[in-house]
């Protein structure tokens, strides 16, 4: 079990104007931030870092959501990172999401969920590391 994750805050909750909100229940829920950086994905670089779901129908609305406005990206810092942040930001679809999570509070839709955060202690190692060098890395 690793003590880091990493979460992006979606082009949706940049929009409108979520970004300190989401930090604060992110700090509040006791992580810390050891790198991030706010940012913009190309096509060609959403497309990389969702490749794994290059052969699902969803694939290219994905891609073109994730490159339609800047994000913010971060590696988090707690004990049981992975799975206490997939519990902090709540269910994909926000209509499903736990009261006072971050997609029941933010999110828009189920494509438009406000924030992603990784499923896996590897995942959140190789998307951390998509996103940040090790001299970024805290």
């Amino acid at each position: 079990m690793s003590n880091k994750t990493f979460t992006m805050i979606k082009p949706d909750a940049v929009a409108n104007g979520h970004i300190g909100a989401i930090l604060d229940h992110i700090i509040k829920g006791g992580f810390k931030i050891t790198a991030m950086k706010y940012t913009y994905l190309t096509e060609q670089k959403a497309g990389q870092f969702y490749e794994v779901h290059k052969a699902r129908p969803f694939y290219g609305e994905l891609v073109e959501f994730m490159s339609s406005g800047p994000i913010v990206a971060a590696i988090l810092e707690k004990d049981n990172a992975v799975e206490d942040f997939r519990k902090l930001i709540g269910a994909t679809d926000p209509a499903k999401a736990d009261k006072g999570t971050i997609r029941n509070l933010f999110a828009q839709s189920i494509s438009a969920n406000a924030i992603h955060g990784s499923d896996s202690d590897e995942n959140a190692a190789i998307e951390g590391s998509f996103f940040f060098s090790s001299l970024e890395k805290f």
